[in-house]
């Protein structure tokens, strides 16, 4: 019995050497291990901004122009929100928009959504009070470039300035700030500018009582 079993074993890897033998072809193949379907591995391609042959298109065009009058489906089409301005387009919205207020569950969420981006995208240069002492400012006076310090928030100026202008800021950006319009969300925006008034408030120098 054990002879006939090590015999079939030695019998079988002899197959298996002599399959392996016959799939030799003799050559190096230049194909992948595993080769897919022909036409999605060898279809023809553009890089970006490439001048195409006429083939696909006749103005020669690779990136295609969007159809007139179309906007992506997270566009904010309301120039109140999307652009903190008037609906006429003659002046900036006082206050924040109150449907974004409710977006965010209410102005406690929203502060503390604001706060968060702040942190992030302000405090550098702004630092955590609004000050402008950030460490990039601190960062650029020791370099000898004085100029780039930003302006503080606790500044008549800023305090009275609407909030929509101050959100329009922070989209478009202004000097030696970049915008933030494709970085930080609209909403997210809007929270900062939520939380910049916290901001201004907390540090509001409250008017003394006469004294008698």
């Amino acid at each position: 019995m054990a002879r006939s079993t090590q015999r079939v074993s030695t019998l079988g890897v002899l197959c298996f050497a002599a399959a392996a033998l016959a799939g030799c072809r003799g050559q190096t193949s230049r194909e992948t291990p595993v080769f897919g379907i022909r036409n999605m591995y060898d279809q023809p391609r553009y890089d970006v901004q490439e001048e195409g042959d006429g083939k696909l298109f006749a103005d020669k065009r690779t990136m295609r122009p969007l159809p007139e009058g179309v906007i992506a489906r997270e566009t904010e089409i309301d120039p109140r929100i999307a652009r903190g301005r008037l609906e006429d387009e003659t002046a900036y919205v006082q206050e924040i928009p109150k449907e974004v207020v409710t977006r965010m569950g209410g102005m406690q969420p929203m502060l503390e959504r604001g706060r968060a981006r702040y942190d992030i995208y302000c405090a550098p240069c702004h630092d955590g009070t609004g000050s402008g002492e950030g460490l990039v400012k601190q960062r650029a006076e020791a370099a000898g470039a004085a100029a780039f310090k930003p302006p503080t928030f606790h500044q008549d100026r800023l305090r009275h300035i609407p909030d929509g202008q101050l959100f329009a800021t922070i989209s478009n950006g202004k000097s030696n700030m970049p915008p933030y319009g494709a970085v930080v969300p609209v909403n997210d925006r809007w929270s900062i500018v939520a939380y910049v008034r916290a901001l201004q408030l907390s540090q509001a120098k409250l008017p003394q009582e006469s004294k008698p």
